[in-house]
């Protein structure tokens, strides 16, 4: 149900969430002899990161500047972060790790074929996003779901042999074409085609022949000019930025990338000053505002627990320097247990995880709802499901139950 639910309604997602941590305390209470056995965490570095993240964001809420209700806020929308403990813990072999990428494929199909209907104007009763008849947005807005509909298309390339039946592979390829066309040509969100370029540069990259990889270098400026002449979507969207950004520089600022730039500008201004421990979870918006009514008494406060467009530069408000270092880690531990994987698991376990460093520099793709909850999810099933792969578990087990 968690594999199913993200990307799908808020509602579902909230749902499956707490059943998962629900069944989660269950495990570890009452299933003391079967994890000792399995030890489903066992050598695995990234939920070490994951504990030390929380913790260093709960420790936060002793120098907060932001008002209590505001940080626990925060740290609860960091929270999420333990789904991929829990999937680790949860999923105790292969055949469930298989069953719940089976059943993440199917949501994502449903959400690539409303957003399909959707384009063709067809009536979609499902569809409850506010950008459903303007942008083709299914439950979110276009910018997660083009970056969904990116990690969809990996996955599915990559895991293409594992797809049941006789035709299985060619209706993986199928459904990863579509989804990249979906992105493309149909949705908007300047981040789906920045995520989706990066995506299909690296997958062509492992496809070419070692002694031609070099040249995966030029690949997503290749794709760029191609995808600029032949997609209106990507070129609108690019030409607009172009001009978003030099309005800026001109001193309007109430643009997207505007918006976006000032943020950033803001975020370093606040790291600036304090460098070693930042200002505390949940303290962007409180000091944003402070930053922005110095300069403009007039200024309307922004909404309590925003973000500043930028997961690096959040990180870096709430917890300084080493926040910045500790979001880095968390992703270099993602990457460390790839390397115990077989390939078709590692590439896109690996590719999800470059989804989502490409994804923060835009978004705070982590504490956002949804866009997170997809990937907190999928992260933690592609790393139960390389965890629990035949080969790796046969080369784990004692010499008695191999003779066995």
């Amino acid at each position: 149900m968690a594999a199913a639910s993200v990307g799908l309604s808020m509602v579902l997602i909230s749902l499956a969430k707490l059943l998962l941590v629900l069944c989660g305390l269950a495990t570890v209470l009452f299933a003391r002899h079967t994890m000792t056995t399995n030890q489903p965490l066992s050598g695995q570095k990234t939920p070490v990161v994951v504990l030390l993240a929380l913790f260093a964001f709960a420790l936060s809420l002793f120098w907060s500047v932001a008002p209590q209700a505001e940080a626990l806020g925060a740290l609860a929308k960091y929270g999420k972060l333990m789904v991929i403990i829990l999937m680790l813990l949860l999923v105790r072999n292969r055949r469930e790790a298989l069953y719940a990428l089976g059943a993440f494929v199917g949501a994502q199909a449903f959400l690539l074929m409303g957003s399909w209907l959707l384009f063709a104007h067809l009536p979609v009763p499902w569809a409850t996003s506010d950008m459903a008849t303007t942008h083709y947005a299914v439950f979110s807005s276009y910018l997660d779901q083009g970056i969904m509909g990116a990690v969809f298309a990996a996955v599915c390339w990559h895991l293409r042999f594992l797809f049941p039946g006789r035709f299985g592979p060619q209706a993986a390829i199928f459904l990863a074409l579509m989804a990249l066309l979906n992105v493309f040509f149909v949705l908007s969100g300047r981040s789906g085609h920045v995520v989706a370029i990066a995506l299909l540069s690296i997958t062509i990259m492992w496809e070419l022949p070692r002694k031609h990889r070099a040249l995966a270098v030029l690949l997503p400026f290749v794709l760029a000019v191609a995808l600029f002449f032949s997609s209106a979507q990507v070129r609108e969207r690019l030409v607009l930025a172009q001009t978003e950004v030099q309005a800026y520089s001109q001193g309007q600022s109430n643009t997207s990338s505007g918006i976006r730039l000032n943020f950033w500008h803001r975020a370093i201004q606040i790291m600036m000053e304090r460098p070693l421990a930042g200002a505390g979870i949940g303290s962007w918006s409180g000091e944003y505002n402070r930053l922005q009514r110095a300069q403009n008494p007039a200024h309307v406060d922004i909404n309590s627990n925003g973000n500043p467009h930028q997961e690096y530069l959040l990180w870096g408000v709430q917890l300084g320097l080493p926040g910045v270092l500790l979001l880095l880690m968390l992703m270099l531990a993602v990457l460390a247990d790839t390397r115990v994987m077989t390939p078709h698991f590692a590439r896109a376990t690996q590719s999800t995880l470059l989804a989502l460093a490409t994804a923060c520099f835009f978004n705070a793709s982590l504490y956002d709802a949804q866009i997170g909850d997809f990937f907190c999810v999928l992260l933690g099933l592609l790393l139960a499901a390389g965890c629990h792969h035949p080969e790796k578990q046969a080369k784990a087990a004692p010499r008695s139950e191999l003779a066995a």
